[in-house]
């Protein structure tokens, strides 16, 4: 399956046993409780029939009855009218306490179960979302991703046991006064009943164009999230180029777009109610006119009229509920095809069936005729072949998108070569267990994401069962110690989201330090001093001479002085290896691509220290 989520179109939002299938799982732990929740419903549906039939033996016995009319049961007499007129106010408010407790145990029990469903298929989905390689991110935004994964999941799985209880609600409300129907007159029931059955016909027109604009409402949504998380990282960009109209407009123009999409929904679906009504109202007509040549002609009973169009009327609600309930259940439907078709989306790269366990690097990493592309037919790397040795610091360099970060990317496996072959100690990479590969290399980047937390907390990402003798030494070599005793907290001082709190030089040292307490035998450099100033650079730089000692470094850098000292540099231009050797070696060539670059900023640095 594809990783674009745009593209998804919900396909099985009409697989109702599918979807109810793949469900079954997140279901079957509350099983119990939905089980009653859904039992409930039946009492509660039932209950506007008891209400109408009741009203057959009031009105024939003490609004129309005589004092003289009795019951006679096991010896003892009872006058009706006076027992009825009795016993029926204490009878309402019994009914109306029961109904009360049902609804009560029902709305609880559909929170609960609701909930804890949802829950469970948020918690595996977002497993599947950190168990997604880099190019799913690459080719989503980040709020589509939000929508489907947060969003979908919530209207899926919470509203499917409200949907259903309401739905068996309704169904047996609907059996309940068809019941009393039949029983106070079958002639009229026949009227009534296909005149309610005219009036939920439409419902079966609108379920594609509820499912067509979901879809689309999805994507309008994930549009505005990610225009809200745009401004929020971009927030600086937006006030230094005054670029406030131009995210107001986008956003008003998203604004639109989901009011037209919701008042589309609203014109196909809003005529319902309308047309429902006035079907309802034509089936009254037709009972009340058959009705009194009924009790005209003494075929029925005044009570039995009054309970009759009671149940009539009784039933245009639970109908009109059908409606809205199947409507509702189809939107849930179509939120629940487009969450399993998350769970469908397949990782690309995964560990294979029988994987070695990398423990360490002994000899030498090699690159071996790679090729890669992030797009068909549009080569990135092309038959690169470079051999690394165990603690040899070999630094990349060449023109900007000539392929050096994908160099290192290929290296834990972020993305797999397109052919050749990438091999530590002569094994290749895509037969190691991944986990047990990526254990094995630390990545300090230009831009080190912090997470929300204090300071040990991300430290301690490198390894989370460090002592703190270990994370004492990892605090010192990356010149860390004296910076975090200024703080109040020290090491339990928050960093802000993405550490915001911290400046950059701090932030790669805490990145540093995370390295450090690593202790991969393989680190990679992308970058990483090269938004400090001077000052900063030069403190980062020796954190960083800490980090690379006794291991394998690869080093990326703009700043070529940076990397003189490195034990080779490879020249990555247009995707091949155009250059390799030591910096006094590359220095030598007359036309290498090494020296002009390096040449042309020596050359800018001394126009910059004479200005």
């Amino acid at each position: 399956m594809e990783y674009k989520l745009k593209e998804t179109t919900s396909k099985d939002a009409f697989n109702y046993g599918y979807l109810l299938k793949r469900l079954y799982p997140y279901i079957k732990p509350v099983m119990g409780r939905a089980l009653i929740n859904l039992l409930i419903a039946i009492p509660l549906g039932l209950l506007d029939g008891v209400m109408a039939l009741a009203l057959k033996p009031y009105m024939d016995y003490v609004v129309n009855g005589s004092p003289e009319q009795t019951w006679t049961f096991l010896g003892f007499t009872v006058h009706i009218q006076t027992f009825l007129a009795s016993i029926i106010p204490f009878g309402i408010v019994a009914f109306a306490v029961f109904q009360g407790v049902l609804k009560y145990a029902s709305n609880y029990l559909t929170d609960w179960t609701g909930n804890k469903i949802s829950n469970s298929l948020k918690v595996d989905l977002f497993k599947k979302l950190t168990g997604l390689d880099p190019q799913f991110y690459d080719v989503n935004s980040s709020g589509l991703v939000l929508q489907r994964f947060l969003t979908d999941p919530e209207t899926a799985s919470k509203t499917i046991i409200e949907s259903l209880k309401s739905f068996i609600a309704t169904v047996f409300g609907l059996v309940g006064l068809v019941a009393v129907l039949l029983y106070t007159s079958w002639k009229l029931a026949i009227i009534g009943v296909t005149v309610m059955a005219i009036a939920i016909t439409p419902v079966v027109f609108i379920r594609k164009k509820i499912k067509k604009v979901s879809n689309a409402t999805m994507v309008v949504g994930g549009n505005m999230t990610t225009n809200f998380n745009e401004t929020f990282a971009g927030n600086k960009i937006i006030t230094a180029y005054n670029l406030q109209e131009m995210q107001n407009k986008k956003f008003e123009g998203q604004i639109h777009e989901q009011f037209d999409l919701a008042m589309s929904l609203s014109k196909r679906v809003g005529w319902m109610s309308p047309i429902m009504y006035s079907v309802c109202s034509v089936g009254i007509a037709l009972v009340m006119a058959y009705g009194n040549h009924l009790i005209l002609t003494g075929q029925l009973s005044a009570g039995s009229f009054a309970s009759f169009v009671t149940s009539l009327l009784l039933l245009y609600k639970p109908t009109k509920n059908l409606g809205n309930t199947l409507t509702s259940l189809q939107t849930t439907f179509v939120a629940m095809g487009r969450t399993f078709e998350l769970f469908d989306l397949v990782p690309q790269i995964t560990s294979p069936e029988k994987p070695y366990a990398m423990h360490s690097l002994e000899k030498s990493i090699e690159f071996k005729n790679v090729c890669f592309e992030y797009e068909k037919d549009k080569p990135v790397l092309k038959n690169l072949n470079l051999s690394v040795n165990r603690n040899e610091t070999i630094a990349l360099v060449g023109n900007s998108g000539g392929g050096k970060s994908t160099v290192v990317n290929l290296l834990p496996r972020f993305y797999d070569v397109t052919s050749g072959s990438i091999e530590f100690d002569g094994i290749d990479i895509r037969k190691f267990d991944l986990k047990s590969l990526r254990d094995n290399i630390s990545f300090v980047f230009q831009d080190n994401f912090l997470f929300s937390g204090t300071i040990r907390d991300n430290i301690m990402m490198g390894n989370e069962d460090a002592t703190q003798e270990e994370l004492d030494r990892a605090i010192e070599m990356a010149h860390l110690d004296e910076f975090i005793d200024a703080l109040e907290k020290g090491l339990d001082t928050i960093v802000g989201e993405r550490g915001t709190t911290l400046s950059g030089g701090q932030r790669q040292r805490v990145a540093i330090a995370r390295a450090i307490l690593k202790n991969a035998p393989i680190v990679i450099l992308d970058e990483a001093t090269s938004a400090l100033d001077n000052k900063s650079e030069a403190i980062v730089q020796k954190a960083l001479d800490n980090l690379i000692q006794n291991r394998t470094v690869f080093v990326i850098a703009h700043r070529l002085s940076t990397i003189k000292n490195a034990d080779r540099i490879a020249v990555i231009n247009d995707g091949e290896l155009a250059e390799l050797g030591t910096h006094d070696q590359l220095m030598m060539l007359p036309d290498g691509i090494y020296r002009k670059l390096y040449e042309m900023q020596f050359q800018s640095n001394q126009e910059k220290a004479l200005v």
